[in-house]
């Protein structure tokens, strides 16, 4: 279940809106790149790219950055996708546009939240959310990305085993897609949010519950047309029947989801499929077939894990470069300060030698006076 917790978050990414439109010549590449994000992200790095290099403007390039990081998290390549998503965020502090400032604060508390840095994706959460208070009340950007904060609120208390909260988060998510205008990528998110929903039952012991989260999720993901998000709806299910011993259900599931996610490249995806086949396959006593996709959970895990050290040791090389910034800036700060000072204490000191000299000066000539009066007399 510990694999389960973390799943989906990274397809999350993509289900934010576009930031912006792209000139007519290339709006049909842009939306081919979008379309096949979640089937072919390899395909859409491609396209992006190439957008990318004749790129001037500044929205337009946060845009395309944004769609960088989001197509490699599809492929589980966080390392890349963090790097994307942080140069987005540094372009974004040349503009004023609260919307995409929001939005990629958002997207990069999906990523921590994917490497399972909780507490830096809250403390980016809470970041974004300065900014969405400054959104029009009833605005579908406020809606939409307050929906997506709630869904990753949602997905941490998941993570901790704290169903229950994380259901009510989730649900709040849910309120908030519904006020926005049901297109693909709102269908995809409601798909995410469902997906997560099934889980937080399944955790409950309510099967039910979960059986229907999941169909929920696979008719979203239909409407979205994202095979993947239906072969991780499809892979929940499977996990019901596997519990109420359904084996061979869960099994034709699974086979289903596998066909369904062939061209994704999505680590995480595969090694939930394969880890589940393989327990299935033992409960029905094939164990042929549990020692192949026993070895390919474990080749999937292995590489997965790879994938999140690369991750986390970029997070603390930038960790450590914004500490060393913070750092310098204190220590200018600090010189500017002392030269201040100096300055100040200099001037200070001239003005009291000048005065100490001057009623020196000023004795001087009282003395001499006094001294007259005393021989006059």
């Amino acid at each position: 279940m510990k694999l389960v917790l973390t799943i989906i978050i990274g397809i999350f990414f993509i289900c934010q809106p576009s930031l912006y439109g792209q000139k007519i010549s290339d709006d049909s590449l842009l939306k081919k790149a979008r379309l096949e994000i979640y089937d072919n992200p390899d395909h859409t790095i491609n396209i992006v790219k190439k957008l990318l290099e004749k790129e001037n403007d500044i929205n337009k390039t946060l845009s395309l950055y944004t769609l960088l990081s989001t197509a490699h998290i599809a492929k589980r390549d966080f390392d890349t996708s963090l790097q994307y998503i942080l140069k987005a965020k540094e372009l974004s502090q040349k503009t004023n546009d609260l919307k995409v400032q929001t939005s990629i604060l958002i997207s990069i508390a999906i990523q921590y939240q994917q490497m399972q840095l909780f507490s830096k994706s809250l403390e980016t959460l809470n970041e974004a959310d300065e900014y969405l208070k400054k959104l029009p009340e009833d605005s579908h950007e406020r809606h939409t990305e307050t929906a997506r904060s709630y869904a990753i609120r949602g997905m941490i208390y998941k993570s901790q085993w704290n169903s229950e909260i994380a259901l009510e988060k989730f649900q709040t998510s849910i309120q908030n897609f519904e006020k926005v205008e049901k297109k693909q990528s709102t269908y995809a998110n409601m798909s995410v949010v469902y997906y997560n929903i099934g889980y937080c039952y399944l955790n409950l012991f309510q099967r039910e519950k979960a059986e229907e989260a999941f169909n929920q999720s696979a008719d979203y993901a239909r409407k979205a047309k994202a095979k993947s998000l239906e072969a991780f709806a499809l892979k929940g299910m499977a996990e019901v029947y596997k519990q109420k011993r359904e084996n061979q259900k869960a099994l034709d599931l699974l086979i289903n989801a596998g066909n369904l996610s062939k061209n994704t490249g999505d680590i995480i995806l595969n090694e939930g499929i394969y880890k589940e086949m393989a327990d299935n396959y033992l409960a029905i006593g094939n164990s042929a077939q549990y020692q192949h996709y026993n070895k390919k959970h474990f080749e999937m895990r292995f590489k997965r894990e790879q994938n999140e050290l690369n991750s986390i040791n970029h997070i603390i090389n930038n960790h450590n470069k914004e500490t060393l910034k913070k750092s310098q800036e204190i220590k200018s700060k600090y010189r500017t300060l002392t030269i201040a000072c100096m300055g100040a204490g200099s001037i200070i000191i001239a003005l009291l030698l000048y005065l100490i000299l001057k009623i020196r000066k000023q004795n001087r000539k009282y003395q001499k006076e006094i001294q007259q009066l005393i021989r006059s007399s």
